[in-house]
Parts: structure tokens; sequence; C-alpha cells
């Protein structure tokens, strides 16, 4: 048995924003009943609403949803999960809120899995003859992990990427009889992220990925965003990774979400149904 699976199974992971996705459906026939200058009202209050969450950075975004599953999609970025329900609450409380229905949701947190990372700190470790779970070993892991924190902390806690376009979806990993994600060796699941990984990096500068955990939070385990300047670039990314073995053999995947980037002054637009 190769050391790795005797001792370790579960990748380290690190976690940076909560992250809460809401998706409304407008009423746009009571919309529709609405005055000019109450629908400029109605914009005000939700561009200054936006305008407070984002005083530290791009942190809450709202985009314009193509098809029945929505209007509108909000992403709201924030530290811990009490500020999202104080996000979610706040913004029930607005005017605006009377004219929209929340018709879905997704919670989860902003983590990069660190499989390469996991496997490399314990050859090193057992290089070093040191026993695992020991008072030794535990300080020793923690303190890399500590260091590895710090050293991507920017990538736990960066803004929304501020693209036009934007596709969100939940995915799973397998755990049927036959084909089961968690079963699988450590070795082997390393090898497969690591090409999972490597056709990503192809498309870097074409599209921002940021990938949430969602276990013990939402339905799904994953929650995946693209942003892209370039809406074509989702379809060829996923579609690529469809024939990598991590995805083909062990992905599932969630409905998925298409979204057009709101700016604030575009908001009394979109509610005249002229975007």
């Amino acid at each position: 048995m190769n050391l790795q699976d005797q001792f370790v199974r579960v990748p380290e992971t690190f976690e940076g924003w909560a992250l809460l996705h809401e998706f409304f459906r407008v009423d746009w026939k009571k919309l529709k009943e609405v005055s000019p200058e109450k629908k400029m009202k109605l914009a005000d209050e939700w561009a200054a609403f936006q305008a407070e969450q984002n005083k530290e950075g791009f942190r809450t975004a709202y985009y314009g949803v193509l098809g029945h599953k929505g209007d509108i999609l909000a992403i709201h970025f924030k530290s811990t999960y009490d500020e999202l329900l104080s996000v979610q609450n706040t913004f029930a409380q607005t005017e605006f809120a009377n004219y929209i229905e929340k018709v879905n949701s997704y919670v989860s947190v902003v983590e990069l899995g660190m499989y390469e990372f996991t496997v490399k700190l314990e050859e090193k470790l057992l290089a070093q003859e040191l026993s695992p779970e020991t008072d030794e070993w535990n300080a020793a892991w923690a303190e890399s992990m500590s260091e590895q924190r710090e050293r991507i902390k920017n990538r736990l806690y960066t803004d929304i990427p501020n693209h036009p376009y934007v596709c969100f979806y939940p995915m799973n990993k397998k755990r049927g009889e036959n084909v089961n994600w968690y079963t699988v060796p450590m070795k082997k699941r390393q090898d497969m992220m690591r090409e999972h990984g490597m056709i990503g990096r192809k498309y870097a500068g074409k599209v921002t990925q940021v990938i949430s955990g969602s276990i013990g939070f939402d339905d799904w385990e994953w929650g995946v965003d693209l942003f892209s300047q370039d809406p074509l670039v989702f379809k060829k990314l996923v579609y690529e990774m469809r024939f990598d073995e991590a995805s083909a053999l062990y992905g599932e995947f969630g409905p998925f979400y298409f979204g057009i980037h709101l700016n604030s002054e575009q908001y009394r637009q979109f509610m005249e149904g002229k975007l």
C-alpha cells in the first residue's frame, strides 16, 4: 500500500469568503404599473444598497439571468455567514423587494483544494521520520498549513471578478456503488485533479474561476462560478473538462445559470425592460 493511502485519505482545503447566490424572479406585470418616477426611486434604492455592500471592494454583484430560471442573480462575498444573513435580510426590506421573488439560492465558501500540497507535505514529514498523528507531526503539519495559507490568502479573499458574463453551476463527485470518488486512492485522485487543473490553466486570462465548497451548507458539494469577457469560453472550458477522467467518470453536474452583469446605472433600464 502506498504510504499516502495508508495515512492520509482526505486532502486539505483552505477556505475564504462566505458566499451567497440568490436568484430572483421579477413580477413584471406589477412592475409595469409603476410610474417612471417610482422606477427611478426603486433603482436608486437598489444602487444605494449595492454601494453600501461594496464599500471595501467589489463584494456584491447583480446579473440579468437568461432563460426561465430567474431574472436576477445576486452574488455576495462576505467574511462571515452572519454578514450574509444581514445582507439577505436588509435587501428583503427594500421597496424593490416587493416586486421580486426569490426562486433559488446557494450557500457555500470559497475553497482551494490542496491535493498536491497534502501529498507533498506528507512525503516531507515521512522523510523526516516523523510518525503520523504524533505531537511532533501535528505541530509540523499545522506550521506548514499556516505558512501555505498565508501564501495563497489573496486567492481566498479576492473581489468578485469584474467581467460582463458569469456562469454558475453546482456539482458533486459521484458516490455510487461502482463509481465512488471517495474510495479512490489518494494518489490516483491527486493525479486526476492535476490533469483537471492543467486544463483550467490553459484558459488563464480568458476566464476567472471561483470554486466554493458547499458540503454541509447546500444540496451539492461544490459551486463553480466562471467569469469572462467572452461567454463562449464557458462552453469551451466546460466541454474540454468533460473529457478528463475526474469529470468523465466522477463528475455530476447540476443546472447551469448564465448571466450578464448589471451596472447600477442600468437598474432603471432593466426595470423598464430596455436591456
